[in-house]
């Protein structure tokens, strides 16, 4: 895992559409944040919080972002290209973050209802569901804290 540069922005856009348009299809919504966020607002998060990727050569497999707000990281964004989900990537980007940002008391984080490898994933790793959000018909969110102690 390394810090992104702002150089990156393009390809973990095309790496984070590519993740997402599952979730996209799983929510019946085309418009998701990810989906629709431009490589200058991927660049302008790059410059101001953690983004960390995880290349395999030299093609970018994963991403996660991470912005502190007082002592909570704000988790965000956990991408990993399709053909390379289920090998751990996701996992070692969010220990990464943790050890990143060694000064945050707690990670909070937030999917949807129906994602459920992300909830898995998130569950395994030590957050616990703090409370939900319902958006709409097709949407509640769920979100997720780790205390730091959890290790």
């Amino acid at each position: 895992m390394e810090r992104a540069v702002a150089a990156d922005a393009g390809e973990i856009l095309t790496l984070q559409r590519a993740a997402y348009v599952s979730e996209a299809q799983l929510y019946g919504d085309p418009f998701i944040a990810p989906l629709v966020e431009s490589a200058e607002q991927i660049r302008k998060v790059i410059e101001t919080g953690v983004v960390l990727k995880h290349r395999d050569q030299a093609r970018i497999v994963g991403s996660v972002r991470g912005r502190l707000s007082g002592t909570t990281c704000l988790v965000g964004r956990l991408v990993v290209a399709p053909d390379r989900q289920g090998e751990g990537i996701g996992t070692a980007l969010l220990r990464a973050l943790h050890d990143a940002v060694p000064e945050a008391t707690a990670f909070d984080l937030f999917t949807g209802h129906l994602s459920e490898g992300n909830l898995r994933l998130y569950r395994r790793l030590g957050y616990r569901e703090t409370h939900r959000d319902r958006m709409d018909d097709h949407l509640t969110l769920i979100y997720l804290r780790r205390e730091v102690s959890v290790r």
